[in-house]
């Protein structure tokens, strides 16, 4: 079914939008620096190991001033981090920072690129980052990324030479790199591969070194530079007002996750790469030289290129639409390239100009924000030329849902032409989900078997509506996403993906449950409607030994989107005891059991997470002292809601609020991650932390980095110097320093049993030096390293006891390992 409005177009100022799948609405200036674009045919590929990694100055020098076509991939999603803005962690922190990766080459002009590595945390070295990760993978990844990338230029972030001197997942990147350009040309290697694209030998390998790879701007003037080139990266954009280092920071700014907002700078800024595989460039402020970068570089590219040199040239900022015909010729010649990559590559940006030049204004909006496997969608479709143009629209398709409108339309000048369609969505249509948590792969790996998803920054949207259309007599299609569109009283315009989800989804708001203050819990799962009318049975599935009651509960849910509490009632074998627990949904006879998580931050779109529903059930053997804990936050993290979950009373602290009155009904403070980082008042209420203390009370203070501190000279009553000690081996033997200490003695007894099962590491940022007041509890070390005695120190402080812990409790407690809650009961126990 389809119907027609035409409707007079308004001049309309829009405010900015909400989201990433607003379409994209380009100026004379933006259309005129893609032009310019269109005539580099050239490619940089940038590589580094995580999100945050990436050199952003590099990044948009490359895009924006050279005009390459400038990649950066990043082995991993960064999904070992932590997460400043929210409680999101591991997985879903890698959504995150995937999103903000975007985000920053949105901004930066560069495209984005993945492996399948998984970002399993600090690594000291390269060879146990090679070890985690399959290396025979990740490599095949690389190589797979420059075969369809096809760079002519690649630069590491970091130095192969290295391995052991920084980040071990840093150091295999630039390792992986080095091989990897050697293999690229080799069909032998990875013949598969080659189903898709063809065997490419990238030009030149550099290193973006500078002076802090040498230790000091002293070190690095005296260094041999002979085969180093240098770049100004301070360069200033006139059509845009910006200087590329300012770009750079906004960009970087996108890394909000990890707090990496930063200042925009103005004037020179000098960058430096080093040359580590290919020959040296004689000019050295030419990265391709030797390379022809013109449309000469292919065959049949003479031609298009003296067609769109002239457009660049006659281009009229008041009249974009006027290189049209030129532009449409150009497009017609590219479609006749004998070279796939590029014409592949410049046929999307050519249309992009087209569709920008002509004002063309192209949307395809569901009315609800999503449906089910089956379900109905109801869309509503604009299609609109803002120029004089001739453009006929000779049809829509809309695969999925078997749509296929050829009924013509001449888009007028200015005149809004609006569309509605229906349609079912396949019983056999996937989730819509982040393809590679679609199975569940290792702690170094993503699983991913197909061939052609791997590197993808994210999964794309099958459901796409095609606007074939003829612009001065040539068809050309244009696709686009269907997206879901409301309108905020305070944003304005906002959009958000639309989403295939689960007919019915099942949510345990606790991904771990502590049983420590009796046999038996109530356990609330939320059932929520993926579609209208529905009629189940759900029943508790739960480990051996453990009871629940009743066997299921039958439900209706009428509407969608409805939710609905049940409750089940777990109840916990007599000794500790761990295992998962996960609810399991009969519809009709159809099963589900998944769980659909939503991410919505401002800078980032708007995501859902369709992951296994299960949490964690933990039987522990605790005791413990004192009752009311106030807790001041940091950088993020779950510790009062764990600390809650084994029956304390917590409240959080104002750090406005903090005075000796505020402070005195409290049995315990702990302090959050990092938040002698991030909280400025801490600079002026240490002192009644401290006085507190002295008065009887007891402080925990979990770690922080020894950068940025906001309090330095008094963290402590004592002296004691923070470090960038860490072991990373969660396994890694633990020594008692102090056995007879009342922290591993009361109220419960600490033992090496307390230290199984730990995840990710045992901690980080120890201290490394302390005065004699101190008492170090406990020693560990990575292998082939000196002991680190500094995870654990106490000191007793006039009648209280001031605690510093860089153990990773703020890891431990989401995955529910009973040792640490063990250990941290007895440091709320201190003195009582």
């Amino acid at each position: 079914m389809r119907k027609i409005f035409l409707l007079v177009g308004l001049s309309l100022l829009i405010p900015f939008t909400s989201g990433a799948q607003q379409p994209n609405k380009p100026n004379a200036s933006e259309i005129h620096e893609s032009i310019k674009k269109l005539n580099f045919l050239g490619s940089v590929l940038y590589v580094a190991a995580h999100p945050d990694d990436e050199n952003t100055r590099l990044i948009s020098f490359m895009a924006n001033h050279v005009k390459a076509r400038t990649a950066y991939l990043s082995l991993t999603r960064g999904d070992g981090g932590q997460n400043l803005i929210g409680p999101e962690i591991r997985e879903q922190l890698g959504a995150i920072r995937t999103q903000e990766l975007l985000a920053a080459r949105k901004t930066d002009g560069g495209e984005q690129i993945f492996t399948r590595a998984n970002d399993f945390g600090y690594s000291k070295h390269p060879d146990e980052t090679l070890s985690i990760w399959n290396k025979k993978e990740v490599l095949s990844d690389v190589i797979w990324a420059i075969r369809k990338f096809r760079p002519d230029v690649i630069i590491n972030r970091f130095d192969h030479r290295t391995p052991g001197s920084t980040h071990g997942h840093h150091t295999s990147s630039a390792m992986l790199s080095t091989e990897a350009f050697d293999l690229t040309a080799n069909k032998e290697m990875y013949p598969n591969q080659l189903q898709y694209t063809e065997a490419w030998q990238p030009k030149r390998l550099f290193f973006n070194t500078s002076w802090w790879f040498y230790g000091s701007r002293e070190n690095f003037e005296k260094a041999d530079k002979s085969k180093m080139l240098s770049f100004d990266t301070g360069v200033y954009y006139p059509t845009i007002g910006l200087s590329n280092t300012e770009i750079a920071s906004l960009s970087r700014s996108q890394h909000k996750s990890q707090g990496f907002g930063s200042t925009g700078t103005r004037g020179t800024s000098n960058e430096y790469i080093e040359l580590i595989k290919g020959e040296l460039p004689k000019d050295k402020t030419n990265i391709f030289e030797g390379i022809d970068t013109s449309w000469n570089r292919i065959k049949g590219g003479k031609e298009i290129g003296n067609i769109l040199y002239q457009v660049e040239k006659d281009f009229d900022f008041r009249n974009p639409a006027a290189s049209i015909p030129q532009l449409i010729k150009a497009y017609q010649l590219i479609q006749q390239l004998e070279d796939k990559h590029w014409k592949t590559v410049k046929t999307k940006e050519i249309k992009g100009i087209i569709a920008g030049a002509s004002g063309l204004y192209l949307e395809a909006v569901a009315t609800q924000p999503y449906t089910t496997k089956g379900g109905e969608i109801n869309l509503k479709l604009e299609a609109i030329n803002r120029s004089t143009s001739n453009i006929i629209l000779k049809s829509i398709k809309i695969d999925v849902i078997n749509i296929n409108d050829a009924s013509e339309k001449a888009l007028s000048n200015n005149i809004r032409n609006n569309f509605e369609f229906k349609g079912m969505i396949p019983n056999d249509f996937e989730y819509t989900n982040p393809y590679w948590l679609n199975k569940k792969g290792t702690l170094g790996m993503y699983l991913v078997n197909d061939q052609k998803l791997i590197g993808k920054p994210e999964t794309d949207h099958k459901i796409k509506a095609v606007f074939n259309l003829q612009i001065e007599g040539v068809s050309i299609p244009f696709s686009k996403e269907i997206v879901y569109k409301t309108n905020d009283p305070v944003k304005g315009e906002v959009y958000k993906p639309f989403e295939v989800i689960p007919t019915v989804s099942a949510h345990i708001k606790d991904k771990v449950i502590i049983y420590a203050n009796g046999p038996s819990k109530q356990i609330p799962i939320i059932i929520k409607a993926g579609k209208a009318n529905i009629k189940g049975s759900i029943s508790l599935a739960h480990p051996e030994g453990w009871e629940v009651s009743p066997e299921h509960i039958d439900f209706t849910l009428s509407q969608q989107g409805e939710e609905r509490t049940v409750v089940f009632k777990l109840t916990a074998p007599q000794n500790q005891s761990e295992g998962y627990i996960s609810p399991i949904i009969n519809c009709n006879g159809d099963v589900f059991s998944k769980d659909i998580i939503t991410i919505d931050y401002d800078h980032i779109p708007y995501q859902t997470i369709v992951l296994p529903s299960e949490t964690k059930v933990v039987k522990l053997d605790i005791k413990k002292r004192g009752q009311n804990i106030g807790y001041i936050e940091g950088a993020g993290d779950v510790v009062p809601e764990s600390l809650q979950q084994i029956g304390y009373k917590v409240t959080t602290i104002d750090p406005e609020s903090i005075s000796a009155e505020t402070l005195k009904p409290f049995d315990a403070i702990v302090v959050g991650i990092r938040a002698y980082n991030t909280v400025e008042q801490l600079k002026f209420k240490q002192q009644y932390l401290l006085d507190y203390v002295k008065a009887g009370g007891n402080l925990i203070i979990q770690y922080n980095t020894n950068r940025r501190l906001k309090v330095e000279e008094n963290l402590g009553p004592y002296p004691f110097k923070l470090s960038r000690d860490r072991v990373t081996d969660e396994n890694a033997e633990i020594t008692f320093l102090a056995p007879d200490h009342q922290v591993l003695n009361s109220p419960n007894k600490i033992t090496k049993e307390d230290f199984k099962g730990w995840v990710q590491e045992r901690g980080l940022y120890f201290p490394n030096e302390w005065s004699k007041e101190y008492t170090a509890i406990l020693a560990s070390n990575d292998k082939g390293e000196t002991q680190k005695k500094g995870p654990l120190l106490i000191a007793k402080y006039g009648k209280g006891y001031y605690v510093y812990t860089g153990l990773s409790f703020f890891r431990e407690f989401p995955a529910g390992v009973p040792g640490a809650y063990r250990l941290f009961a007895n440091m709320l126990s201190l003195g009582k």
